[in-house]
């Protein structure tokens, strides 16, 4: 009997694997239907364009409902409502979370988490995924302040710009640094600027310059958003570049705003994915996965200007469109772009929620 020819074989063992894989997704699309359900937690709709990205979900799976709670929740939160509701099959269980790096960790060492590889996983870079599956990368963008034009005629380009006399009760963080993951990395962020490694020595002088900032009259304890930056309740709000260019538009001009990032402690920050132990609804968290990770869920959080997990396999493979990587801002300004380790950011992490009080002592909310 004649040997078939090794590409032949190789083509047969594509199909083959192409298949299985088919027949897995089928599965998984039909028990997800079954489940009739996805509850998501802190997905602001102007968040790294999770609105379109619920829509997309919703359209492609009209038998899913989606259960959207608090937005505008910190990290920290999203692990609390999974320890909160393991018992609780209710809709105030969450199946899903997207958190910082450093909250991955440790939310697969205390058990709150469950593995799953989504089927691309192999375009997800090593350095930002769990081997095993537990939370992988989502996406990154860097720290960088938005700016009423109105209210602010000297606009800031530095850490250093924020202590100046002329921005008295005008700078305020996106978050609650006890808590959010975005306010924690905004602190560290301001200690590298102000020559401190990242960790524990970046959380230390970080307090210190907002502590310097609150006893000047600069700070402002308010999460900062959209709507309280066209208030002038904060003409300056320290966020990540993506949810600052997003605001922009929402906000079309009525203020103008400039987002900026800044000369120094230029900082880049990775979310991960990961679904609960506890998910009352397994299959549809696993569905969201796979589409959030598809090449039109990556494409869905590049329109949202964020930088997706894949971006670097889907741009060598030509799945990016132009328009979406022309939307950015010059790649100039990812360039000085420090990306802390896990360890960085957990010790850097730890120092800022213990001394955030003491030394700091504004109330955030």
């Amino acid at each position: 009997m004649k040997t078939k020819p090794m590409y032949m074989l190789a083509g047969v063992a594509a199909l083959m694997a192409s298949t299985a894989v088919a027949q897995d997704m089928a599965a998984l699309e039909a028990a997800a239907k079954a489940e009739g359900m996805l509850t998501t937690i802190a997905l602001p709709h102007d968040w790294c364009g999770y609105g379109a990205l619920i829509e997309g979900f919703k359209t492609k799976y009209p038998e899913i409902s989606v259960n959207e709670l608090n937005p505008d929740a910190g990290s920290a939160d999203e692990l609390e409502a999974i320890r909160a509701n393991k018992t609780n099959t209710g809709p105030q269980a969450p199946d899903v979370i997207d958190v910082g790096l450093s909250f991955g960790p440790a939310a697969k060492e205390e058990g709150l988490i469950q593995p799953y590889k989504v089927s691309t996983w192999d375009d997800i870079p090593e350095s930002i995924k769990d081997a095993d599956g537990y939370w992988y990368g989502d996406y990154y963008g860097v720290m960088s302040f938005m700016v009423n034009k109105d209210l602010v005629q000297d606009v800031p380009t530095d850490w250093s710009d924020l202590l100046k006399p002329e921005l008295a009760a005008s700078v305020a963080l996106a978050g609650d640094p006890r808590a959010s993951n975005q306010a924690i990395l905004a602190v560290l962020a301001a200690g590298m600027a102000a020559g401190g490694q990242a960790g524990t020595e970046s959380g230390t002088k970080g307090l210190e310059f907002f502590a310097e900032m609150n006893k000047a009259g600069n700070f402002v304890p308010v999460i900062g958003k959209a709507g309280t930056l066209a208030q002038g309740a904060t003409p300056v709000v320290v966020m990540w570049d993506y949810n600052a260019l997003a605001a922009r538009d929402t906000l079309n001009g009525n203020p103008p705003v400039e987002v900026v990032v800044p000369k120094s402690g230029v900082l880049a920050g990775v979310y991960v994915q990961a679904i609960s132990a506890y998910a009352p609804h397994p299959n549809a968290a696993k569905l969201w996965m796979e589409y959030i990770y598809s090449d039109e869920g990556q494409n869905l959080w590049l329109k949202g200007y964020c930088h997706p997990a894949r971006f670097n396999a889907m741009a060598a493979a030509g799945k990016i469109p132009q328009e979406l990587i022309d939307a950015l801002p010059p790649a100039e300004s990812y360039a000085a772009a420090y990306f802390p380790s896990l360890d960085e950011q957990s010790a850097n992490k730890e120092a800022v929620t213990a001394g955030w009080d003491a030394v700091v002592g504004a109330n955030v909310q």
